[in-house]
């Protein structure tokens, strides 16, 4: 059994921006590294194209990286994006999901839909849940200025 899980969030901008913001690797640097009090290291290369790959690491300090590589399964800028995701920790534990992100107009912004699944447990859902995906909303709706 996995688990998945549905969030969305408005994003002050118009679509084309948030995805881009969402894919284009010297932007993700930027808004990753926002709110934090340690931003420590962010690593990130992007080959946008049906089965490129997404390369990021980050974290505290070059021996506690965590990473994750996105391979892209389907890219319909600036509607759509479905990737295969695959991360781990500084333990070593990994994990592979597969995401899909909606960008559509609402209120003035993007509203911003997130169905992520395969979770191999409820703890690990309910992680991204309440951390991951709530602080990437926050930090891309920080580098749109709101």
């Amino acid at each position: 059994m996995t688990y998945d899980l549905t969030m969305t969030r408005v994003i002050p901008a118009p679509p084309a921006e948030v995805f881009d913001a969402y894919t284009d690797a010297e932007k993700q640097k930027v808004w990753f590294s926002l709110l934090s009090e340690e931003p420590g290291i962010v690593e990130i290369d992007v080959d946008l194209r049906v089965g490129g790959v997404q390369h990021a690491k980050w974290g505290p300090s070059a021996d506690q990286l965590f990473w994750e590589d996105q391979t892209f399964l389907e890219i319909d800028r600036p509607h759509r994006l479905v990737t295969s995701s695959t991360g781990g920790t500084p333990d070593g534990d990994t994990m592979t999901t597969r995401i899909e992100i909606t960008f559509e107009d609402a209120d003035g912004g993007t509203l911003m839909t997130v169905n992520q699944s395969g979770f191999p447990t409820e703890e690990m859902r309910d992680f991204f849940t309440t951390y991951a995906w709530v602080g990437a909303f926050d930090r891309i709706a920080a580098f749109f200025g709101r």
